[in-house]
């Protein structure tokens, strides 16, 4: 995919998910969280220009400081979610002034990653920026997923006793 379609898949996706995320919603954890993440990766992936090739080495440890970066950013935006039971018991999932500070705090990193790249003459396809997005998402609903199954099981067992 050209790098303008990536740029505007992934501005798109970034408006779309900050725009849920900063509203009261219902959590379905039953729910195919992982579907737009994969979609990303998989269009991610398919870039032959993921890697710069006339500086394999140098591409590669940039994009796996990326990706490392956003599994920690991608898990910090799902400690920041607020989860709780609404009144009819269903788990409810606003994000906070923290959830906030978690995606500029992952734009800065993003930008010093490429500031590094540039400063070392490689070439960082925007494809990489959509494999980070994947990555972030996908981490971020598992720990959601995997709080609000800890807060139910505290509810059950709350119950039991």
């Amino acid at each position: 995919m050209p790098a303008v379609a990536n740029l505007l898949v992934i501005a798109a996706v970034v408006v779309l998910v900050l725009q849920r995320q900063m509203r009261v919603q219902r959590l379905d954890t039953e729910r195919r969280f992982w579907v737009l993440p994969l979609v990303l990766g998989v269009l991610a992936l398919r870039d032959p220009q993921l890697v710069d090739h006339q500086h394999t080495v140098l591409s590669a440890v940039l994009l796996a400081a990326g990706l490392v970066a956003v599994l920690a950013m991608g898990t910090v935006w799902g400690w920041t979610v607020r989860i709780w039971r609404g009144a009819d018991g269903a788990l409810l999932v606003k994000g906070t002034k923290a959830t906030l500070a978690a995606w500029g705090g992952m734009i800065a990193v993003r930008v010093g990653i490429y500031g590094i790249g540039s400063a070392l003459h490689v070439h960082q396809a925007s494809s990489a920026l959509l494999l980070g997005m994947a990555v972030m998402l996908l981490v971020r609903s598992l720990v959601v997923n995997w709080r609000a199954r800890m807060l139910g099981a505290e509810s059950t067992s709350a119950v039991l006793h």
